[in-house]
């Protein structure tokens, strides 16, 4: 049997957010939002698991397991010859 399709593995624990919205101001694809006291995700599709929400939630509210992040990045910054990757296709 086959495992289900998992779009990626970004987890967020609505119960630990703090509010700060730090997710929102460094997710490059706006996959959060705010929602009253705390935030949401708004389109989990968009989440290329760079990993900058996680680094920056000081409450530990989300978790994802960072992979290549974005593709388009990593090829910009290897043909302009960077060391790092940054992406802003949003």
């Amino acid at each position: 049997m086959l495992d289900a399709y998992q779009e990626n593995t970004l987890v967020f624990k609505r119960e630990l957010c703090n509010g700060c919205q730090m997710c929102c101001i460094v997710c490059p694809h706006g996959v959060f939002a705010p929602n009253g006291k705390v935030v949401q995700i708004v389109n989990r599709s968009l989440c290329m698991e760079c990993g900058a929400c996680q680094q920056n939630c000081p409450a530990h509210a989300i978790s994802v397991e960072s992979g290549v992040g974005c593709a388009t990045a990593m090829f910009m910054s290897a043909l302009k010859g960077k060391n790092e990757a940054a992406c802003s296709c949003g």
